[in-house]
């Protein structure tokens, strides 16, 4: 069972490296944290971890078989997130002036916002597969998969927060319009090469 200290040990360990490393998550925490500061992007951030602790859950109890029985549901979600994807990378790259307080007409992204997020990022899908297959032993299957989601939450917390005080620390840095432009353009394009294993590497269900 997941129990045991090593298996443990080396889930915990996947985990923080599969949720530190750069990906469309992070990018979009960094520019929260350079346009919003930490204290308005923690919505953003708990709808990262939660979100995802539920979307590893869900794949655990089976929907991943869903998507295997079925491959075009999840040639459809591919390409949903795919458009979603641009859309943020557009708004991003079209931000305007950094955001002082809460009264700015610019909001980050909610918690539902970001929840809703995890079931059309591609990265997501591969790491809640690859915990499930991988981490998951037969005996005591439903509480492995339960743990396996809490324990995500746990690590991927501080693991994004990282990159929102790593955002907020760069915003005396990017106080001029035109670097702060430059900035999220690049963010924008950042998120827009994510989208190559979407669309141009097989998928896991395929």
């Amino acid at each position: 069972m997941l129990g045991s200290y090593d298996l443990l040990t080396a889930f915990v360990l996947f985990a923080f490296v599969s949720s530190i490393t750069p990906g469309p998550n992070n990018t979009m925490l960094l520019a929260s944290g350079v346009n919003f500061g930490v204290r308005r992007s923690v919505p953003h951030a708990l709808g990262v971890s939660i979100g995802f602790a539920v979307m590893v859950i869900a794949v655990g109890l089976g929907l991943g078989k869903v998507f295997e029985a079925w491959p075009m549901l999840y040639s459809l979600l591919r390409y949903a997130g795919a458009a979603y994807l641009l859309y943020l990378a557009w708004k991003i790259a079209t931000s305007g002036p950094m955001a002082e307080g809460t009264g700015s007409e610019r909001k980050p992204l909610t918690f539902l916002g970001a929840a809703a997020f995890q079931w059309v990022n591609p990265k997501a899908w591969v790491m809640a597969v690859g915990a499930i297959t991988t981490y998951a032993p037969a005996q005591g299957y439903l509480y492995n998969v339960l743990v396996i989601g809490l324990v995500f939450a746990l690590v991927n917390l501080p693991s994004v927060g990282i990159w929102v005080m790593f955002g907020s620390a760069l915003r005396n840095l990017l106080r001029n319009p035109r670097w702060l432009m430059l900035f999220n353009v690049l963010m924008a394009l950042l998120l827009v090469i994510s989208l190559y294993p979407l669309l141009f590497v097989e998928s896991t269900f395929s």
